[in-house]
């Protein structure tokens, strides 16, 4: 493992200078530039420092890169049905961990999602199958096959099932919400 290269992939992946990341750990950003560039070795305590100033510590820095999952099979996806025509499909395992989550929404005729509050963040969805209505707020909007819609939830909102026909959405939540 590349010390050096894996701490300027979480500095960079946090949106730090070596600066700012120097001043957070008390060290001088030509130490973090030698780090990065494997001219320098910090000591244990200096690497504990640098990974938890990063949003990491030890043991996950030093993790296998490869014991990460990246593609998922059905089988590790997460269903649950209400029973009243609503099923949710978590198409990423422990999603919550992650900065967005990922769900497939089937909503029957007259169904309707939950009602989420207003929230940080933004909501992607996709249309795949039939139509939707998109109630934000005092706001509606009808969504159809094909048809995609993103909002940063000010308001409460949520998806309901004018339609015919059941209706299939790929809904993307950032923070993760469901």
């Amino acid at each position: 493992m590349d010390i050096g290269e894996k701490l300027r992939e979480l500095r960079i992946q946090r949106n730090l200078t070596q600066e700012e990341l120097a001043d957070r750990c008390e060290l001088s950003k030509g130490f973090i530039s030698q780090v990065e560039r494997d001219l320098a070795s910090p000591s244990i305590a200096t690497l504990k420092d640098l990974s938890e100033c990063l949003g990491s510590n030890l043991k996950t820095f030093f993790a296998d890169e490869t014991s990460e999952k990246i593609v998922f099979a059905p089988q590790d996806m997460f269903e649950k049905e209400d029973g009243e025509g609503k099923k949710i499909t978590w198409l990423i395992p422990d999603a919550q961990k992650n900065s967005m989550e990922p769900i497939l929404l089937e909503l029957e005729p007259g169904c309707q999602s939950n009602v989420l509050p207003p929230h940080e963040g933004e909501e992607f969805g996709y249309v795949l199958e039939g139509q939707i209505r998109l109630l934000a707020g005092k706001r509606k909007f009808t969504v159809k096959q094909g048809y995609s819609f993103c909002l940063h939830p000010s308001t409460t909102h949520s998806l309901q099932n004018t339609g015919q026909s059941s209706a299939k959405v790929l809904w993307i939540s950032t923070p993760p919400s469901f």
